[in-house]
């Protein structure tokens, strides 16, 4: 397809970006901090590490991996943590010895961190002492060597330090009682690594930095390879088409664990930017006096963060005057969040897309975007696009079919699956996304839905996004989620789950509601009310958790007395 998007590119936006102009993400790092040396590069806990700061302890925790764990290029090593000063700190030290990073949602079961260990082959973890306990249910189950141990305030100043771990572990009792035998100390590990030299390997770009873990489309979750090149290329693609400056000031509210909140922490940081840490989202009040008074001006989120934020009183007293970029990805941003967030901080949010498999983003909502699109974007620098129909025929402009997905920030594959990557990655590199999209006629990328998520009611394709977008402009509603459920008569129909905003609202309203603006068949035959809706610790909501949910429930047999 002829890249009709970069006619709609802003001015001084390359139409291609060089993925070999590093040999290595340790190369790009050291170029940044010999650039920025004394800036702050991430605020956590209301404490600053400076790009000296954290080199340093980065050479200190990969010296320790190396020379003391005995780690060789290649090895992996699984990080298990909230966003803290820690977070980066290995992520670099880890590179910088070789290492592939498979980073681990901290809210994992024991039987989902089991599965996750024992597929990558890590057997070096550094965790959190909030989830030592589940580390300690599995460890009998993988093969896990070695083990460092952080609290989460313990790159801040004593004492400080002494008092945040107190107040975590005692006053708030976030960290419970664990036996971990063996286990060291993260302040150790950089203590003894302090006292090693570090031999840095040679690093290629085909070399895998990233194991990045997702659930995919069927299955058990997979471990996408992501190289540093793969790494590289999404750095400078993302600087690219979002013209990223030195001068900015992000608030990561999204986990550094998950791939969106991962990669764009590290253009920031290339490109001299501050960030600003959030540990627990969840906290809004928290949340709120944190960036407060930051004067930030960048945000990444989804649309439920942006949707607490605005539903948060206290949010009026954020000073949101820099801010010139709010990022939504992850989810389908609502035209009625966007709005109203448009209003309160004069910024637009501009939605993106992107998935794990391309390391993540894909596509993305120029900064001088003036009104919320509904679409993710322009494809970024050297990406290629095609929408194909389900025989994979090429689609016209404004005809919806399988997005597909091609260029150097494209995965080489999933770890030790290559029946699953022969399902989505074509042997000339075009990766098969599993979402309906159409390329509109300026370049834009609109996402329908995802393929699994479309809802057939009496042969019309029916897409979630398009009626939980609908219902989420009644002023009643807070949060939606939209489903299918098997019907004998239209093969499925359309069920809507809510939470209330206003408490009086009614099923009768919602349907009311969705009838002046969708056509009959769109319309939900069935509203739930609930207290709340599942989510992933992202924010993203589960769809899918809703729907086993409700299948399991027709399954079930009605007791009679």
């Amino acid at each position: 397809m002829q890249r009709i998007w970069q006619q709609h590119y802003p001015i001084n936006t390359p139409h291609e970006i060089n993925p070999d102009q590093y040999s290595s993400i340790v190369v790009m790092l050291d170029e940044a901090v010999t650039r920025y040396g004394d800036k702050p590069a991430f605020i956590n806990l209301m404490t600053p590490m400076s790009y000296h700061e954290l080199d340093q302890h980065a050479r200190h925790f990969a010296a320790y991996l190396q020379q003391v764990l005995g780690l060789k290029a290649g090895d992996r090593i699984a990080l298990m943590m909230p966003n803290s000063l820690q977070y980066p700190v290995a992520i670099f030290g880890a590179l910088r010895a070789g290492l592939v990073i498979v980073n681990v949602n901290p809210l994992y079961t024991a039987r989902e961190l089991t599965h996750q260990l024992n597929d990558a082959g890590a057997q070096t973890i550094l965790i959190a002492a909030n989830f030592a306990t589940t580390l300690q249910t599995a460890l009998a189950q993988t093969p896990i060597k070695h083990i460092i141990v952080t609290e989460l305030a313990d790159l801040c100043p004593t004492p400080k330090r002494w008092l945040l771990n107190f107040a975590i572990k005692h006053v708030k009792k976030l960290v419970p009682s664990y036996f971990l035998p063996g286990a060291i100390r993260f302040k150790q590990a950089l203590h003894k690594g302090a006292q090693h030299t570090l031999i840095a390997p040679v690093l290629h770009h085909t070399d895998i930095a990233f194991l990045q873990y997702t659930g995919g489309t069927t299955g058990l979750s997979k471990g996408a390879m992501l190289t540093h090149r793969n790494i590289i290329a999404n750095v400078l693609q993302i600087t690219a088409g979002a013209q990223i400056t030195e001068n900015e000031i992000m608030i990561t509210a999204l986990p550094i664990y998950h791939v969106f909140a991962l990669v764009a922490s590290i253009t920031f940081f290339m490109a001299g930017g501050s960030n600003i840490l959030i540990t627990n989202p969840r906290d809004t009040d928290t949340f709120i006096k944190v960036i407060k008074d930051a004067q930030f001006t960048a945000i990444i989120g989804v649309n439920t963060l942006f949707n607490a934020l605005l539903n948060n009183p206290n949010f009026d007293q954020v000073d949101c005057s820099r801010l010139r970029f709010s990022l939504s990805g992850g989810m389908a941003t609502q035209e009625a969040v966007a709005t109203r967030w448009q209003q309160r901080t004069g910024c637009m949010i501009l939605e993106g897309y992107g998935l794990t498999e391309a390391a993540p983003v894909v596509s993305i909502n120029p900064p001088q975007t003036p009104t919320f699109t509904g679409t993710v974007g322009l494809p970024l620098p050297s990406i290629d696009v095609r929408i194909v129909d389900a025989h994979g025929n090429a689609q016209g402009i404004g005809e919806p079919g399988e997005l597909c997905v091609k260029g150097p920030n494209v995965m080489i594959g999933y770890w030790h699956r290559p029946e699953e990557t022969r399902k989505v990655l074509s042997p000339n590199g075009w990766l098969m996304t599993g979402d309906i999209a159409q390329l509109e006629a300026d370049g834009r990328i609109r996402i329908v839905d995802r393929k699994k998520d479309m809802i057939l009611v009496s042969g019309f394709n029916v897409y979630p996004n398009e009626v939980e977008n609908v219902i989420a402009q009644h002023a009643g509603v807070l949060e939606v989620a939209v489903i299918g459920m098997p019907h004998d008569d239209s093969g499925e129909l359309v069920r809507a789950y809510i939470v209330k905003k206003d408490p009086i609202l009614t099923e009768h309203n919602v349907i009311e509601h969705c009838r002046q603006l969708l056509t009959a068949y769109k319309v939900p035959k069935e509203v739930v009310f609930r207290e709340d809706l599942p989510k992933t610790n992202v924010g993203k909501i589960l769809r899918k958790d809703l729907r086993d949910e409700a299948l399991a429930a027709l399954k079930t047999p009605i007791e009679t007395t």
